[in-house]
């Protein structure tokens, strides 16, 4: 089963991306702008994360692809609670060159579009840092969510500390966003 927004597919992690998700994830300047702490990885923990991930775990990852340019990055829906129906959501593109064409709000759309809809989850959450401004307003500007707090100097970066923004939405507000944009009006 694929998860599919208007240019975006959502899709299983298949060993054959391994090698791209492994330069990725050992490119400083894609990890200044992540979360979380990363130490360089080889192919060989790749392959292990890689079998570790199953359908039946509470934290689902998705390889992001498009017709024209393949794999470009990933998604996750992460620790879904299911008694209170509640996820944290992080992604990843990979390249620099396809960010800005809309493919983040695409993926972030089809991502609350199968977390409200398909799995009936109440909310998603999320945090980047600070100077992540490209991030903050795509996720509160165009896809409705809402910042909900601030964690004093969180990340550490470049021999300084910057802050942990929480954002989130609710399925109330997803259905708000979708009846205001129409955004999967026309969509198959």
């Amino acid at each position: 089963m694929n998860i599919h927004g208007r240019i975006v597919k959502l899709r299983a992690i298949e060993v054959t991306d391994l090698e791209v998700l492994n330069k990725w994830g050992n490119d400083p300047e894609i990890q200044y702008w992540l979360g979380g702490w990363h130490f360089p990885t080889n192919m060989n923990d790749i392959e292990k994360w890689h079998s570790a991930l199953n359908v039946n775990s509470n934290n689902q990852r998705f390889g992001i692809q498009t017709d024209e340019l393949g794999l470009i990055g990933t998604a996750n829906l992460m620790d879904i609670d299911w008694k209170n129906r509640n996820a944290f959501h992080g992604m990843l593109l990979g390249d620099k060159e396809i960010r800005g064409k809309g493919y983040a709000v695409d993926t972030v759309m089809a991502i609350m579009k199968y977390a409200f809809e398909e799995l009936g989850l109440q909310r998603l959450d999320g945090s980047m840092i600070e100077y992540n401004e490209a991030s903050l307003k795509m996720y509160i500007g165009k896809c409705g969510w809402r910042e909900e707090g601030r964690q004093k100097n969180w990340y550490f970066r470049k021999n300084r500390y910057w802050d942990r923004i929480i954002v989130g939405i609710t399925r109330e507000d997803y259905i708000d966003l979708i009846d205001k944009t129409n955004y999967w009006k026309n969509i198959k």
